[in-house]
C-alpha cells in the first residue's frame, strides 16, 4: 500500500510542485534582462524567472531605472538596484538574484552594473579638527565618484574631487547628480564644472 501511495504522489503531485503559479493582478511587466523580469503589484516590485516562478518576492526598496520601454528596475551582471532610506536620505546598494544584499545600501547614487562595474557616489567624513570642551570630533561629510565591481570594491575613483554634502532631508531634496558615464570597457568620462569632459582609463 505504501509502494502505490508513493507512486501516486510521484506521478500526480511532483509535476504539479514543478509548475509556476500564476501571478495574477499586475500592473506592469518588464521585458527580460539579465534572466529576469519586472513585476510589479501594488506598487512594489519583484521579480520572476523565464519558467514565471517568482524568485524575488514584492518589495519597496527596488530602484526603477527608467529605459526607452518604461521605467523599471533591473538585473545587470547579477545586480539590482536598492534603495533604503535614513532620516530622510536615501542610500543605495545591491541584491543578488536570491534577494541577497551583496553591496549595503552606503551609497549617495548609483547607477546599474554595466560589464560588471557600476559608478557610485561613496560618502566619506573628513576631520578637520577636535572639540575639546565637548569632547568631539569636528567633521564635514563629502562624497566622491567610484567605480565599483560587483562585491562593492572600489576599482578606481572617476575624479579626485571631494564635493562638499549636508546630510540633512532639508538640504538634500534628493541624490546627488552622478556627473560621469561609461564610453567604452575601459574608459569613462567625468563633466567638469565649466561643462569640459575629461576622460579617464580603468587601471
Amino acid at each position: 500500500m505504501k509502494t502505490i501511495r508513493t507512486f501516486i504522489f510521484c506521478v500526480f503531485f511532483i509535476p504539479i510542485l514543478g509548475i509556476a503559479q500564476p501571478i495574477e493582478n499586475l500592473e506592469f511587466i518588464s521585458p527580460f534582462k539579465d534572466g529576469v523580469a519586472a513585476v510589479k503589484s501594488n506598487d512594489t516590485w519583484g521579480f520572476i524567472n523565464e519558467k514565471g516562478q517568482l524568485i524575488i518576492d514584492f518589495r519597496r526598496d527596488l530602484v526603477a531605472t527608467t529605459f526607452e520601454d518604461g521605467q523599471y528596475p533591473a538585473f545587470m551582471n547579477e545586480r539590482c538596484l536598492i534603495e533604503m532610506n535614513k532620516e530622510g536620505i536615501s542610500y543605495y546598494g545591491y541584491i543578488n538574484k536570491s534577494g541577497e544584499v551583496i553591496v549595503e545600501p552606503q551609497y549617495l547614487n548609483a547607477t546599474n552594473y554595466d560589464n560588471g562595474l557600476a559608478i557610485v557616489l561613496e560618502l566619506i567624513k573628513v576631520k578637520v579638527g577636535e572639540n575639546t570642551a565637548l569632547g568631539k570630533t569636528i567633521a564635514y561629510d563629502k562624497y566622491l565618484e567610484a567605480i565599483i565591481n560587483v562585491d562593492g570594491n572600489i576599482v578606481q575613483y572617476v575624479s579626485p574631487k571631494r564635493v562638499n554634502v549636508i546630510l540633512d532631508k532639508d538640504y538634500l531634496k534628493g541624490p546627488p547628480k552622478i556627473k560621469s558615464k561609461r564610453i567604452s570597457d575601459y574608459l569613462y568620462a567625468y563633466l567638469n564644472e565649466d561643462r569640459t569632459w575629461t576622460v579617464v582609463a580603468i587601471q
